[in-house]
């Protein structure tokens, strides 16, 4: 008898958050956007059930606003929550990656490398909807070590609302070098144990991330 292998199955809701999270995310539905049941369901040509399954839960993240009988709208903060957002997210990745560098392993430096690669391919690429995952999934090795799950929870919805406006940062303002440049040197401050300057090289980086994409949306918005 042939040998099972196991293989991950989705339903038809997983497959449609996902792809909708993709185009919010790489800007193809842009904030504000009215979204309907009736023609995402023509769309991906399924009922409209998975479809109101996969807004609800792109509402629990923040992504839409879903409203019954009305469809959804994607989500659009003000420059106010824009700030908030980042503001959060630099008080718990400073702390993370404070107390999980002193117990990185060989084994989370070589995983940080890999990332690394791929994250320098998706900018050489272009690959802007592949580079918010990318980049969360090496933030969140970084901090690994730290065993502090709780804290990783809140940082992974927060980091999610920021992807969206990180993304529009690194494709019109073509800052994918400086990106890369911080991000290897947080990994060799990390190597070095050097806790002091790898927290501080990281809160100059979220801050530097956050005064640029504010600029950004702001001069979206007045166009």
């Amino acid at each position: 008898m042939a040998q099972k292998r196991a293989v991950v199955r989705q339903s038809l809701p997983d497959v449609i958050v996902a792809d909708l999270r993709n185009r919010i995310l790489s800007g193809d539905l842009e904030e504000g956007t009215l979204i309907r049941q009736e023609l995402l369901a023509e769309e991906y040509d399924v009922s409209r059930m998975p479809v109101r399954e996969a807004l609800k839960r792109l509402d629990s993240e923040g992504l839409v606003v879903f409203k019954n009988n009305r469809g959804a709208t994607v989500t659009k903060h003000s420059l106010d929550e824009i700030a908030e957002i980042f503001d959060v997210r630099i008080l718990l990745e400073m702390d993370l990656f404070q107390r999980s560098i002193p117990d990185m392993t060989e084994t989370h430096f070589a995983e940080c490398e890999a990332i690394l690669a791929a994250m320098d391919a998706s900018y050489r690429e272009g690959n802007i909807a592949d580079w918010g995952p990318l980049n969360a999934a090496y933030h969140g090795k970084l901090y690994e070590a730290a065993g502090r799950h709780l804290t990783e929870a809140l940082l992974k919805r927060v980091t999610l609302q920021a992807n969206r406006y990180v993304s529009m940062h690194i494709d019109k303002l073509n800052n994918r070098e400086n990106a890369s440049h911080d991000h290897h040197l947080l990994l060799e401050l990390a190597r070095q144990r050097d806790v002091p300057a790898a927290t501080e090289q990281l809160k100059e980086h979220l801050i530097n991330t956050k005064n640029q994409v504010i600029a950004l949306v702001k001069q979206t918005r007045m166009a």
